[in-house]
């Protein structure tokens, strides 16, 4: 017992002479936010975390990500087998298409989308689809093969139109919210 408090008394004397613990009364507090959000910007206060002066991080989750969004709501017609974010690739479920060609010869398909870049650009994105063909209601008797068709350009296609969209919105309303901050400052 009495080393504890020997052990608390000696850690807060050195804590406080060694200048980490520093009174700040709240009278010198502004009490207006605003005013010390810039005044704190300006003298350049804030936990950096290692990351370079000046600029802030790179956030890079998928709600906020055009083209992983517009990737979603693409392929939002089939049933996602893999959606990794962190591993850059989405993978849908094995799928046919109402026609009854594909029902008589029991072809699925399977859709791959990696991303190979968070930028909305055509190389960004490498898309694969897979059919699978079955020969009577046996699963064993199938054979899986990588196929070459329109259908991957038209899929990139649409991602990309989707993801400049949702890229535009969200840079309109970033300019909306940025110009209301902006008058709200020059009004104080």
């Amino acid at each position: 017992m009495k080393i504890t408090s020997l052990l608390i008394v000696f850690l807060a004397f050195f804590l406080n002479s060694c200048g980490i613990y520093k009174y700040s009364p709240v009278k010198d507090e502004d009490y207006n936010v605003e005013k010390r959000i810039k005044r704190n910007l300006e003298e350049g206060k804030g936990v950096s975390f290692g990351l370079k002066k000046g600029r802030g991080g790179t956030f890079d989750f998928a709600s906020s990500n055009e083209l992983w969004r517009a990737s979603i709501e693409t392929l939002d017609f089939v049933t996602f087998a893999n959606a990794s974010y962190s591993g850059g690739i989405l993978i849908t479920d094995w799928f046919n298409s109402s026609s009854k060609e594909d029902q008589k010869n029991n072809r699925d398909l399977k859709i791959t989308v990696r991303f190979l870049s968070n930028e909305i650009r055509a190389d960004g994105l490498k898309i694969s689809i897979h059919e699978r063909v079955c020969s009577g209601t046996n699963s064993s008797s199938c054979s899986i093969t990588k196929i070459k068709s329109n259908i991957e350009s038209e899929i990139k296609l649409a991602i990309l139109k989707r993801a400049t969209e949702l890229k535009e919105k969200t840079l309109k309303k970033l300019r909306k919210k940025n110009k209301h901050k902006t008058r709200s400052l020059e009004d104080k």
